[in-house]
């Protein structure tokens, strides 16, 4: 009789897309790194984004600190979670790539206008939800950025 395994631990596919394999990474990380990562994806997904954060960092109205993309990630996230919440419901797939599947498709059809480095930031923070809420929420709870700081620049920057 064969021993019981979990399949959430098993080698990947050879026919699974290595964009699961990252998904997989980056559901690893702390709450922080993957909100600075939708605050980064957001801009990096978006050429027009990149050009003017270019043009702001040129002169010196742009600080890509982390604390400055974990807020414009927190901003993100709240502006879409929401959105990803309507989708359509999966049945849990029990394996962590199936979930992870699941949760880009719930992604893709739920927020419109994302490349690939916001649908897999997104899809890590929705299979995390819980400890990227709590994030956000004690984020919420620091002063916010005084008006022509910085992080001000920023967040107008990523503004929806």
């Amino acid at each position: 009789m064969s021993e019981p395994y979990d399949s959430r631990f098993t080698l990947p596919s050879i026919d699974d897309a290595p964009s699961t394999e990252a998904g997989v990474i980056l559901m690893g990380l702390d709450a922080g790194r993957l909100l600075a990562g939708v605050g980064l994806a957001r801009l990096a997904d978006e050429p027009a984004l990149v050009a003017l954060a270019v043009d702001q960092a040129r002169h010196d109205a742009l600080d890509l600190s982390t604390e400055a993309l974990v807020e414009a990630g927190i901003r993100r996230w709240r502006a879409v979670r929401p959105l990803i919440e309507a989708g359509p419901e999966t049945t849990s797939a029990g394996s962590l790539r199936r979930e992870w599947e699941h949760a880009t498709a719930r992604v893709t059809a739920t927020v419109t206008g994302l490349g690939p480095a916001s649908v897999s930031c997104l899809a890590a923070c929705w299979l995390r939800r819980d400890d990227i809420d709590d994030a956000a929420q004690s984020a919420s709870t620091r002063r916010s950025p005084e008006q022509g700081s910085a992080e001000d620049v920023l967040s107008r920057v990523f503004a929806d």
